[in-house]
């Protein structure tokens, strides 16, 4: 018997999680840099990344698509952790919050856990 498809079953929430995402990390950047881009354009650049990233996840798990989810979620990760870690380390060169910032603490550390559990998903369904 096959395993089911890695979008299937609790894997639509995740696909459902990173749509949101997606929506709402690129609907933010989209109004930043629009409106306010020369104020914090690294931070605002990035932001539009991470929405690119949960994009392309919510693409590959909804399609079943296992190594571009797995490549997404290990840039996702990545991202989350370097972002994170500099934006704590060098708050002056971050003057405004990306998704990544603070491990995503202005999304209650959503981004952080995210590609976590996206990795253990994508493990359990290979």
């Amino acid at each position: 018997m096959s395993e089911p498809a890695i979008g299937s079953g609790p894997g639509r929430a995740l696909v459902a999680v990173y749509g949101i995402f997606a929506l709402a990390a690129g609907a933010r950047a989209a109004v930043q840099i629009a409106t306010r881009f020369g104020e914090a354009p690294l931070a605002y650049a990035l932001s539009a990344f991470a929405s690119l990233v949960y994009i392309v996840l919510t693409v590959a798990l909804a399609r079943g698509d296992r190594r571009l989810a797995l490549a997404a979620c290990c840039i996702e990760l990545a991202g989350v952790l370097i972002v994170g870690t500099l934006s704590m380390a060098d708050p002056a060169a971050f003057p405004h919050a990306t998704v990544w910032s603070g491990y995503g603490s202005g999304y209650v550390f959503i981004p952080l856990v995210l590609p976590i559990v996206g990795l253990y998903w994508l493990s359990r369904r290979g």
